[in-house]
């Protein structure tokens, strides 16, 4: 066989390698990192006998372990850390990336200027406050919504001291 067939033969391989790397290397990384959208939660299943649960950054992502092996790591800022999961001897059991993003569905975000808001369209767009909006759109929507929920509570109060509780 000369050197022409061989390289010829090989060329193949090296195609199917090349791009068979980097699907290996992205199931590999899904295996160990986890996607949440900032605001919201997401369940993992950890592996037995984890005591300890540290988090890189808990600015970005919270992680609280649940009964039976279960941990909920909630978005709480736009960015990358990780969490690493531990048995009481200290040993290493899930050292897991966490990669928190911007919601993008029905996400309307208007800029005034460089006052930023967001608006969640679901058919009709309303007030979302998302990390990053201008002070006062943020502040006079917590505002509102503090407000509300005030409102909300003292009527329910109100009705369980009448009506006491059903």
């Amino acid at each position: 066989m000369s050197v022409f067939e061989s390289r010829r033969r090989a060329r193949p391989l090296v195609v199917i390698s090349v791009v068979a790397l980097p699907l290996m290397a992205a199931e590999a990384f899904a295996a160990d990192s986890v996607s949440v959208i900032v605001d919201q939660a997401k369940l993992m299943k950890l592996p037995e006998h984890v005591s300890t649960l540290v988090v890189g950054n808990p600015f970005i992502a919270d992680v609280t372990l649940q009964p039976g092996g279960m941990v909920v790591v909630t978005g709480k800022g736009y960015g990358a850390t990780n969490f690493v999961a531990m048995d009481r001897d200290g040993n290493i059991l899930m050292d897991t990336q966490v990669q928190v993003e911007g919601p993008s569905e029905k996400l309307v975000t208007v800029y005034r200027g460089l006052a930023r808001e967001s608006y969640s369209c679901t058919p009709n767009c309303q007030r979302r406050i998302t990390l990053g909006d201008g002070p006062e759109f943020f502040h006079s929507t917590i505002a509102q919504t503090d407000s509300l929920n005030t409102k909300v509570t003292v009527s329910a109060e109100k009705r369980l001291e009448k009506e006491g509780p059903r």
